[in-house]
């Protein structure tokens, strides 16, 4: 049977990787506190129309590739994690702009700045992960532990869906969007302490590294794999512009915590295939409950348990489809694939569906079974012909 199972090794959860995957738990959490918040802030504050909305929200996947290419580069010229502790400082100095403008009380943002804002966020953001996940995560580990270390790793980013979410709405009901902006900040720099705690010594560059390359940034020919991820990601997108309460972002939490414990005892020996198809139909069950019983606790489970699955085994799939020297760059194309779903739901939720939660969702279904369909009729039958570990 094709199987596929990721090991545990005990001795990959040292001190200093408790570090790096606590940080980059603290990284996503201060970008995800913003998602359900900023929108509203924006519309109801900065009288901002859901076109101009969605439209703030999607361009920060365009900053996501904006440094891109210099990733490789920059980590060769400098110390690798000083690139991602400046990274993350530039991030929280854009982050407080949010709050000098929240300041200006007599005045309404222009478009924009906040759409120049949101693009900085996201260049800042991509740096700091592709660094931190495909370079300072794998270096404190042993060559054996390694994809185990970037599995583990990507579970941290997504419980911050759930937990980055849930802190920003909690903090924004009981005191103001300020506070969110000062919750976000200390997410960035706590993990800005979290990584100069560990120490990453000297490694000479390499020459002839060029300035502009797609190492750590893009897989080229794992771009079926990318587009199959977009589909899934857009969904997951388009379900948070919904006006979500704190409670549904806490049991998408507990879905997640399910789709840990799926893949370690009831996938454990299941075939390959089944993963994907099996969180997808999850997936689509929970939009079909979200639009029969819309306050149902059972569908933020099923969409946690479904897309957990899924984003976890395509990591895995990103990381066998690379070649020599690329699990770096295969763990960049994946975290590109999900964010830039992420960012293209919000901007197609917020600018085309605002208001219209039944015809967002039939949208949304017929991106999940597109999902599906591609990955049961083409997607899986390419990895297994072009995979290489």
């Amino acid at each position: 049977m094709n199987t596929q199972n990721t090991p545990v090794h005990i001795r990959l959860w040292h001190h200093e990787f408790w570090l790096l995957v606590v940080a980059n738990l603290l990284l996503t959490m201060s970008v995800y506190i913003l998602l359900p918040v900023l929108p509203q802030w924006l519309m109801t504050t900065e009288n901002f129309s859901p076109e101009e909305t969605g439209l703030s929200m999607g361009i920060f996947g365009v900053g996501l590739y904006l440094l891109g290419s210099q990733c490789s580069w920059l980590v060769q010229r400098y110390r690798r994690n000083v690139v991602c502790i400046w990274a993350v400082l530039a991030l929280a100095l854009d982050v407080a702009l949010l709050w000098y403008l929240e300041s200006l009380r007599s005045e309404f943002v222009e478009l924009w700045v906040m759409l120049l804002h949101r693009l900085l966020l996201g260049a800042a953001f991509g740096l700091a992960q592709m660094v931190l996940s495909s370079t300072l995560i794998i270096d404190t580990c042993e060559s054996y532990q390694r994809t185990e270390a970037n599995h583990s790793a990507a579970w941290f980013s997504r419980f911050a869906l759930s937990l980055g979410p849930l802190a920003g709405l909690m903090t924004y009901e009981q005191t103001d969007f300020k506070r969110v902006v000062w919750v976000s900040m200390a997410c960035a720099l706590l993990a800005v302490l979290l990584i100069r705690r560990v120490d990453f010594p000297f490694r000479a560059p390499e020459e002839g590294v060029h300035v502009a390359s797609l190492d750590r940034f893009l897989l080229p020919h794992g771009f079926v794999l990318f587009y199959n991820l977009l589909l899934v990601s857009t969904v997951m997108g388009m379900v948070l512009s919904l006006q979500l309460r704190p409670v549904f972002y806490g049991l998408l939490m507990g879905g997640f915590l399910l789709a840990l414990l799926a893949q370690r005892f009831v996938y454990r020996d299941a075939e390959l295939k089944s993963e994907v198809v099996s969180g997808l139909i999850l997936a689509i069950a929970a939009l079909m409950v979200m639009l029969a019983y819309p306050v149902s606790p059972v569908a933020p489970i099923l969409l946690g348990l479904g897309m957990g699955i899924v984003s976890a085994r395509f990591l895995l799939f990103f990381i066998k489809l690379s070649r020599h020297c690329q699990r770096g760059t295969s763990q960049s194309t994946f975290f590109l694939g999900w964010e830039t779903g992420l960012a293209l739901g919000l901007c197609v939720g917020y600018a085309l569906f605002y208001g219209q939660r039944d015809l967002l969702l039939y949208a949304a279904l017929l991106l999940t079974a597109a999902a599906l369909l591609m990955y049961h009729l083409f997607t899986h039958g390419w990895f297994m012909r072009n995979k290489n570990r």
